[in-house]
């Protein structure tokens, strides 16, 4: 049973939300967030801002990743994606969907994010995720889920620094062989992200502990012992531009990605989380 909660999110009117009739504070810091980053925030209900998605899908990934139809679907079901516009140009989006696990219960999982490649570290990222968590919270639910590729240094920090979000899974190839320009040829390892909305959008700055893999002149390089038994923090080192890394050095880059996937996974094992990510490319996990 997904509860009373599943309803109101399924049944809210796409022009409710756009009017957003409730000035909440969540919404006060999202399109504050929006100004800053020089765009304005809209539902994406109708063809047209399908078509757009798909256009900013093509400029983020290489391709479509989801069909057309789909996101009219959503727009129209109460799984309102969001968009960034600049003027009347479609610059980013966000979309998910409501989800249910034995572990949070009702959430929202986010499946993807993006802009234009041109408008990147900008903020727009970053005031479309506080409009799903605006819109999250108007319908009571407290946890947006989503993954992400644990080599990604920036989206590390975006996700634990700046949002205030932890890692509190790992797959190994959770998708299996993927055909975008940013994930072919790689095996798809993911950490799943728990982002807490109740806690202030803002990261922990914890960065000690001991470390169990670092880096010597660009290669991964394990602690001798492995990872210690739960207890302290422990420090998992990864390329700060990983995806330069795979045009320069494609085999470093294989390597990195089976020696990461390996620590993280004990590390889990351990019972230890994500909890932080540091300013040196370091996750924290405790």
């Amino acid at each position: 049973m997904l509860g009373t909660g599943s309803s109101a999110f399924m049944s809210v009117s796409p022009r409710a939300i756009d009017s957003h009739a409730v000035r909440t504070e969540a919404w006060v810091r999202a399109d504050g967030a929006a100004a800053a980053a020089g765009v304005e925030l809209r539902p994406l209900t109708t063809l047209a801002d399908a078509d757009g998605v798909v256009r900013v899908m093509i400029a983020a990934w290489g391709e479509q990743l989801v069909r057309r139809e789909m996101l009219r679907a959503l727009g129209d079901s109460g799984n309102v994606p969001w968009g960034a516009f600049d003027g009347g140009e479609l610059i980013g989006f966000v979309l998910g969907w409501m989800g249910d696990d034995p572990e949070v219960g009702l959430h929202v999982h986010s499946h993807l994010l993006a802009t234009v490649p041109d408008r990147r570290g900008r903020g727009v990222g970053y005031a479309l995720k506080l409009a799903q968590r605006a819109q999250a919270l108007d319908h009571r639910i407290h946890v947006v889920r989503w993954t992400v590729d644990p080599l990604m240094a920036q989206n590390a920090h975006f996700n634990i620094t700046k949002l205030g979000a932890v890692c509190d899974h790992f797959h190994r190839n959770f998708y299996g062989d993927m055909t975008d320009v940013l994930n072919r040829g790689e095996r798809s390892d993911r950490l799943v992200v728990r982002w807490d909305l109740e806690r202030e959008p803002t990261g922990s700055a914890q960065s000690e502990g001991v470390v169990v893999l670092d880096a010597d002149a660009g290669a991964p390089v394990l602690r001798e012992g492995g990872v210690p038994p739960a207890g302290r923090p422990v420090l998992v080192r990864i390329p700060r531009e990983y995806q330069d890394l795979r045009e320069r050095d494609p085999a470093l880059a294989t390597r990195w990605r089976e020696v990461a996937g390996d620590v993280i996974a004990e590390c889990f094992a351990t019972g230890r989380i994500v909890t932080g990510f540091t300013s040196d490319s370091a996750y924290v996990l405790s």
